[in-house]
C-alpha cells in the first residue's frame, strides 16, 4: 500500500469537495470524514505491517500521516468555531474572532520552542519526537483529542499537526475579520464585481496555461496550488474548468508536442511582431 499516494489522493478529493461552493459547515464536516477515514487507513495499515527501520517511522509521523492530521485539526476546528460564531451584531463577531486569535497565539507562544525547531528545518530530535519509542520520555502534550493512540501517535506528531493546522487558521480569522468588517447592519457591501473575460480557448487550453504558470514558479507564490490558482483566474476569466488533473495526464500523454496551447501563443506573439516591424 502507496501511503504517500493515499495522502496525495485526499488532497485532490479535499479540493474537489472546495470546488463544490458547499456551506462551511457542510464543507468542513465532509472533510473531517474524509481526514478521519484516511488516518483509519493508516492506522491499521501500520499495526499490521509496522516499519521497516526508524527513518521510515520518522518520516510517517513527520510527514504523511500529517496530510490527513492536519486537515482534520484544521476543519474540526472551522466547524466548532462556525457553529458557535454569533449570527448576528457585528461587534459580538469581531469579539468572538478576536477571542478565537488570542487563543491560537497564546499556543504559538506557549509552543515557541518547538515552532522554532520546525520553522528552521531542524532533525536532532526527530526520532524522539516521531517515534513511538519515547513516549514514556516525551509524553504527548496536547490535550485535546483529535485522533490519538499511544499505539498510532509519537510524543510531537500531533503537536506538529496543531502547528501546522493553526498556522493556516489564524490565514481563516483574519479572513473572517475583513468579511464582517466589510458588511453593513448584517449585510454584504454590494461592490460591483469587474466584468469576467470570456475564455475562448478549450479546457485543455487553460489546464496546459495553468500548470505551465506553475511550472514557472506560481505555485511558490503564498503556497499556490493548482486548484487555488486555477480558482483566481477563474475571476478574471468566465469559465469553469473541468477534470484539472485527468486533463493534465492526456496533455502528458500526446504523442507529439505536449505544449500545443503554448505553441500557438508563441507563433500568435512572433506573427504579431513581425507585423509590428513591416
Amino acid at each position: 500500500m502507496d501511503l504517500e499516494l493515499l495522502s496525495k489522493n485526499l488532497l485532490v478529493e479535499l479540493d474537489g469537495i472546495r470546488l463544490e461552493n458547499l456551506p462551511i459547515l457542510e464543507l468542513s464536516y465532509r472533510s473531517i470524514e474524509l481526514s478521519r477515514n484516511l488516518l483509519t487507513v493508516f492506522k491499521r495499515y501500520i499495526l499490521a505491517n509496522d516499519f521497516e527501520s526508524v527513518d521510515d517511522e520518522i518520516d510517517f509521523f513527520k510527514k504523511i500521516k500529517q496530510v490527513p492530521l492536519v486537515k482534520l485539526i484544521y476543519f474540526s476546528e472551522i466547524h466548532s468555531f462556525e457553529i458557535q460564531f454569533p449570527k448576528a451584531d457585528r461587534a459580538a463577531q469581531l469579539k468572538f474572532v478576536k477571542k478565537k486569535i488570542s487563543k491560537l497565539n497564546r499556543f504559538f507562544l506557549y509552543n515557541l520552542d518547538f515552532g522554532q525547531y520546525v520553522k528552521s528545518g531542524s532533525t536532532h530530535f526527530d526520532k524522539a519526537y516521531y517515534t513511538r519509542d519515547h513516549l514514556e520520555t516525551y509524553h504527548i502534550t496536547t490535550s485535546k483529542f483529535y485522533f490519538q493512540d499511544p499505539d498510532f501517535c509519537t510524543p510531537r506528531d500531533m503537536l506538529l499537526g496543531k502547528f501546522k493546522a493553526y498556522t493556516s487558521l489564524i490565514n481563516y480569522m483574519d479572513q473572517k475579520k475583513h468579511s464582517i468588517k466589510n458588511k453593513l447592519n448584517g449585510f454584504s457591501v454590494n461592490i460591483k464585481p469587474s466584468e469576467k473575460i470570456p475564455w475562448p480557448f478549450t479546457n485543455t487550453d487553460w489546464v496546459e496555461l495553468l500548470y505551465s504558470l506553475c511550472a514557472a514558479g506560481m505555485d511558490k507564490q503564498k503556497g499556490l496550488s493548482i486548484i487555488k490558482l486555477s480558482k483566481i483566474l477563474q475571476e478574471v476569466f468566465d469559465f469553469t474548468p473541468r477534470e484539472i488533473y485527468k486533463t493534465f495526464q492526456d496533455i502528458k500523454n500526446r504523442k507529439n508536442s505536449r505544449t500545443l496551447f503554448l505553441d500557438q501563443l508563441t507563433a500568435s506573439l512572433l506573427s504579431e511582431m513581425h507585423k509590428s516591424e513591416e
